[in-house]
C-alpha cells in the first residue's frame, strides 16, 4: 500500500484551479488590484477592492458592503469582479468570495457562465459542506454541466477523500467524453495517492498509457511522489529518464523538487542535493518566490545549512521578500541550532513592518521551548503582546511544554489554560500533555484550577465526555489512581494509532512552508 502521508508540494493539486481564466496574482499586503487580461482595473473598482479587502472576519458579511456599493451608483463590472472573487480564494477567504459569487448573480444578474459554475460549486463545498455542493449541482441547468462543472465536482468529491463518488463521476466524464485530458486523471491519481490505493493507481497509470494520455507536471509530480512514499527509487529513475529525453515535456523546477524528495526519502541525500541544484537552476516566471521558499526547506532537510543560507541570500537579491519567506528560513535554520543566525533574521522581518504573522515569532518561541531556553520564550511572547498582538493557542501551548522540559510545571499551568482559551477547533494537541498538569495540580490540591482546564477540555472538544468525567473523577478524589490519566493516552491512541513524546510540538511544519 502506498504510504498517506502528505506531501507538501504542488503534485497534490485542486482541479478546479486549472480551469482559472483570469490570472491569480499574489498580491502581499496588496490594497489594490493590477491591470488583469484584457480590461484596466477602474479606479472604482479598486475602491471597492479596498472595501472588501480589510474584512477579513469570515462572520462579516459581504452584502452590506456590495448593495451600498450598488446604491451609491457605481460602475459593476462582472469580469472584474470575478477577478476579485479570485483573489478571495487565494487568501481562503472562502465565504466572502461564495457571497460575492451569489450577489453577483442574484442582485446584479449577471448571466452564470459555465467557469462561474464551477466556482461557486466549489466554494459551496468549501463553505457549506458536499452535501450542499451536490445539491447545487443538481439543479445546474444541463447545457452548463460542462468539462469545468464536472471537474470542479470530482475536485469536491476527492477533497473529501470519497473514493465511491469520484470514481462514478469520473466514469460520468469518461461518458461525456469529459475524460480525454490529463485534468481529471491527475485528480484521480492522486486521490488514490492520498487513500493509499496503489492498486488502482496502477490501473490509472496504465489506462492513461493505452488512452496516450500524456505526462504533464502534476502527473509527474503524483507519480514521483508515490514512488516516493515507497522509496522506489527505480520508479523515479524511469520517470525522470522519460521526461528529461522527451522534447514535448516542459520541465519546471517542481518536477525536480519532486524527485529530491525521494531520494532524501530513500536515504541518498547526494543525490538529492543534485536534484535540487537542477530545480534550482530552472527557476523562472511568476511564481519564483513560492520555489525559493520551497527549497530553502528542502536544503534544510539534506543537513546543508551553508546552502539553506546561499539560498536565501539568492532569494532576497532577486525577489521581494514577504513573511512566507521568513516561515520557511527561520524554522530551517532552528533545525541547525543556529538561533544566532535565526534570530538575526527575525530581527530583520520585524524592521520591515510586514503583516505581522504569529507563525514567525511561533517558530522561535517554539524552539527555544524545547531547548528549555525559557527566558528567551518569554521575552519573545512579551514583545509579541508589546506590539498589541494577541498569542495564539500554539504559541501558549509551547510556553507550557517549555515549562514542562525544565520542570516547572508551576509556570505551564496559566499558559495551558490560555491556549485552552483561544484555541480554535481545528487544534488537536497531544491528549497526554495535560496528564502532567493535571496531576501536578492534584498533589497541590488545586481543584479549582484542574476543573478549569478540565472544563475547557471538555468544551473545546478536545477530550470525550466519557474522559471528561473520570478526570473529574480523579481530581476529586473519588477515583485515587491513575486510570483517569491513562485514559487520556488510551482515547490518543486510539484516535492517532501512536502516542509521541510528550513535550512534542503537534503544528504541523506546512504552514511554515
Amino acid at each position: 500500500m502506498l504510504s498517506t502521508m502528505k506531501f507538501r508540494f504542488p503534485s497534490v493539486i485542486t482541479f478546479a484551479n486549472s480551469f482559472r481564466a483570469i490570472t491569480r496574482c499574489d498580491y502581499r499586503n496588496a490594497s489594490t488590484l493590477p491591470i488583469t487580461g484584457r480590461k484596466p482595473w477602474s479606479h472604482s473598482m479598486n475602491d471597492l477592492y479596498r472595501r472588501i479587502s480589510p474584512a477579513g472576519d469570515p462572520t462579516v458579511s459581504m452584502f452590506p458592503i456590495l448593495d451600498k456599493w450598488a446604491l451609491e451608483g457605481r460602475p459593476i463590472d462582472k469580469e472584474q469582479l470575478q477577478v476579485i472573487i479570485k483573489e478571495l480564494r487565494y487568501y481562503k477567504r472562502y465565504s466572502h468570495a461564495l457571497q460575492l459569487s451569489m450577489w453577483m448573480s442574484e442582485k446584479r444578474f449577471f448571466k452564470l457562465a459555465s467557469r462561474d459554475v464551477a466556482i461557486r460549486l466549489d466554494l459551496i463545498a468549501k463553505v457549506h459542506g458536499i452535501e450542499k455542493a451536490e445539491n447545487y449541482f443538481n439543479n445546474v441547468p444541463v447545457q452548463l454541466r460542462v468539462l469545468e462543472v464536472y471537474g470542479a465536482l470530482l475536485n469536491c468529491y476527492t477533497s473529501v477523500k470519497s473514493v465511491e463518488k469520484s470514481e462514478a463521476t469520473m466514469q460520468k466524464m469518461r461518458d461525456l467524453g469529459f475524460a480525454e485530458t490529463s485534468l481529471a486523471y491527475n485528480v484521480m491519481l492522486n486521490l488514490y495517492y492520498q487513500t493509499g490505493n496503489r492498486e488502482k493507481f496502477d490501473v490509472l497509470v496504465n489506462e492513461m498509457e493505452e488512452k496516450g494520455i500524456g505526462l504533464d507536471k502534476y502527473s509527474v509530480g503524483i507519480r514521483l511522489s508515490a514512488h516516493s512514499a515507497v522509496s522506489d527509487i527505480q520508479g523515479i529513475d524511469k520517470i525522470l529518464e522519460r521526461i528529461e529525453s522527451d522534447p514535448m515535456f516542459l520541465l519546471d523546477w517542481t518536477v525536480y523538487a519532486v524527485a529530491a524528495n525521494g531520494y532524501l526519502k530513500a536515504g541518498l541525500p547526494d543525490r538529492a542535493l543534485a536534484m535540487l541544484r537542477k530545480s534550482e537552476g530552472m527557476i523562472n516566471g511568476k511564481k519564483r518566490g513560492k520555489a525559493y521558499v520551497f527549497l530553502i526547506t528542502q536544503y534544510a532537510a539534506t543537513g546543508k545549512k551553508d546552502e539553506v543560507l546561499r539560498l536565501w541570500k539568492l532569494y532576497k537579491k532577486k525577489e521581494k521578500v514577504y513573511n512566507m519567506g521568513y516561515m520557511s528560513v527561520i524554522p530551517s535554520i532552528l533545525k541547525f541550532g543556529d538561533f544566532e543566525t535565526a534570530e538575526k533574521i527575525f530581527d530583520e522581518w520585524e524592521s520591515r513592518n510586514l503583516t505581522y504573522d504569529l507563525r514567525i515569532p511561533n517558530a522561535l518561541i517554539g524552539a527555544y521551548s524545547r531547548k528549555g531556553l525559557m527566558e528567551k520564550a518569554e521575552t519573545t511572547i512579551n514583545n509579541v503582546i508589546s506590539k498589541g498582538k494577541e498569542p495564539d493557542a500554539i504559541m501558549w501551548y509551547y510556553m507550557a511544554t517549555g515549562y514542562l522540559q525544565i520542570n516547572q510545571p508551576a509556570k505551564a499551568v496559566e499558559p495551558i489554560k490560555k491556549a485552552l482559551l483561544v484555541c480554535q477547533s481545528w487544534w488537536k494537541p497531544r491528549k497526554i500533555f495535560f496528564a502532567t498538569c493535571l496531576k501536578y495540580l492534584k498533589d497541590e490540591g488545586n481543584v479549582k484550577a484542574a476543573e478549569e482546564i478540565i472544563g475547557l477540555l471538555g468544551r473545546k472538544d478536545i477530550v470525550s465526555m466519557e474522559v471528561h468525567d473520570r478526570l473529574l473523577k480523579y481530581i476529586r478524589d473519588e477515583e485515587m489512581d491513575l486510570d483517569a490519566l491513562r485514559a487520556l493516552n488510551d482515547e490518543e491512541l486510539a484516535e492517532n494509532g501512536e502516542v509521541h513524546g510528550l513535550l512534542e510540538v503537534v503544528k504541523d511544519s506546512s504552514n511554515c512552508t
